[in-house]
């Protein structure tokens, strides 16, 4: 994503898509990206721009990544764009008999066969991260997300955003958990992308901490609490500096100050475009009601230890949108009329709701989108519900390949 210095809060959205490249047949995973982007832009490169979208390399070869090619002003009709060009990738893909497939994580992958990782300009990087995590396994190369990046001004509007981030993430995986399956069976999680994501690093633990970032509302204190205890962490490990960058914490969003940003890291990818437009118009618009101190102070949400905000986190990474939220102090931060316990699918509701009805926010672009969502529960809860019990390799074949025809199409997975 391109610089966002000149961008004050809500003026722009930085959108990022991953998703993982398939045998259309037989599903495997296929290491193809560096074969699209050389059909794409007519030599090896780790990026290439298409106006205002663009695509790239990710950190192993049988995943692309589709973003806006620096800000976005406006989120309206942006799964189009999306679209657009998973359409124009399977095209290219057709000719090895692949394809582009969602959710976040791959339901047969063997990691330690399957990975191979990314070799060009950024390997440098990439060996230092398998050099001292290993990165075949499924927390690095069996997983597809969603980034959000919200600029920032100055100092005072990163302090309301970092607060107003720091107490949604919790319930994010409550409304995009898209991961129940791995290596052919049901984990008993709706999110294990994120269980993985929690142990990737577990080496050096200070990296990812507890998902949760810090109370830091300043650029001073994020860096005293969070990005210089991260590198004094690895240094021992990575004494040549390779990894010594803002990017390395991998908290569950993170500041770049390089370019005035937050990103949001915790969204497991939809079953296509349009549906990760309505869990992105629904996030964006909840941060920026938060930010604006629409349902509690700046002061309330930055009281909030992230020790309490994980546990919330975890349930909803276990439960999904059926997640139980009993903290009603949490609740209030919504200004929910009622006490616990509570459904995050109800909390969720009547989030998108309010925010429908204020009618100026991005929620309302995809309003019957995130109702169909906020109704049905998230992407995880319908997977498990088509798939039913003890699902045989077949049955999870034949629902993974009815997800890869509804990407391209934009369609809307109803279990």
């Amino acid at each position: 994503m391109s610089r966002t210095d000149h961008l004050h809060l809500f003026e722009g959205y930085g959108i990022e898509m991953e998703f993982m490249i398939v045998d259309k047949t037989t599903l495997a995973v296929q290491p193809l990206c560096d074969y699209v982007l050389t059909q794409a832009a007519g030599e090896l490169v780790n990026e290439v721009e298409l106006g205002d979208m663009a695509w790239s390399n990710e950190l192993v070869k049988h995943v692309i990544e589709l973003k806006t090619n620096g800000p976005c002003r406006d989120l309206n009709g942006l799964h189009e764009k999306f679209l657009g060009g998973i359409k124009r990738i399977n095209e290219i893909l057709a000719s090895k008999n692949a394809c582009l497939m969602p959710t976040a994580m791959h339901p047969f992958m063997n990691p330690a066969r399957d990975t191979q990782l990314w070799v060009s300009d950024d390997a440098e990087v990439y060996d230092a991260y398998d050099r001292i995590f290993s990165c075949k396994g499924h927390g690095w190369s069996n997983l597809q997300s969603v980034h959000i990046n919200f600029p920032f001004f100055n100092d005072e509007e990163f302090g309301h955003l970092h607060a107003a981030i720091r107490v949604l993430l919790p319930i994010l995986p409550a409304l995009a958990a898209s991961s129940p399956i791995y290596e052919g069976k049901p984990s008993g999680l709706m999110d294990s992308r994120l269980e993985f994501y929690m142990q990737n690093q577990r080496r050096v633990p200070l990296i990812t901490g507890s998902v949760i970032p810090e109370r830091a509302f300043t650029y001073a204190d994020y860096d005293k609490l969070i990005l210089q205890p991260v590198y004094q962490a690895i240094k021992p490990h990575d004494p040549e500096g390779i990894l010594q960058h803002e990017w390395l914490n991998s908290r569950g969003a993170i500041a770049r100050f390089d370019r005035h940003a937050i990103e949001i890291r915790v969204l497991d990818i939809q079953e296509s475009p349009r549906m990760d437009l309505a869990v992105i118009t629904a996030v964006t618009s909840a941060v920026q009601a938060l930010a604006q101190g629409h349902w509690a102070s700046h002061a309330s949400q930055r009281e909030w230890h992230e020790t309490k905000l994980r546990d919330i986190f975890v349930s909803c990474l276990h439960d999904g949108s059926q997640a139980t939220i009993e903290d009603d102090a949490y609740l209030k931060l919504f200004n929910y009329p009622k006490t616990g316990p509570v459904k995050a699918q109800d909390l969720w509701r009547h989030i998108t709701s309010d925010l429908i009805a204020a009618g100026n926010y991005p929620v309302s672009h995809y309003r019957t989108e995130v109702e169909t969502l906020v109704r049905n529960g998230c992407l995880a809860r319908r997977l498990v519900k088509a798939l039913g019990p003890n699902p045989t390799e077949e049955k999870i074949a034949s629902v993974y390949r009815q997800l890869c025809t509804l990407l391209p199409q934009g369609g809307v997975f109803d279990g």
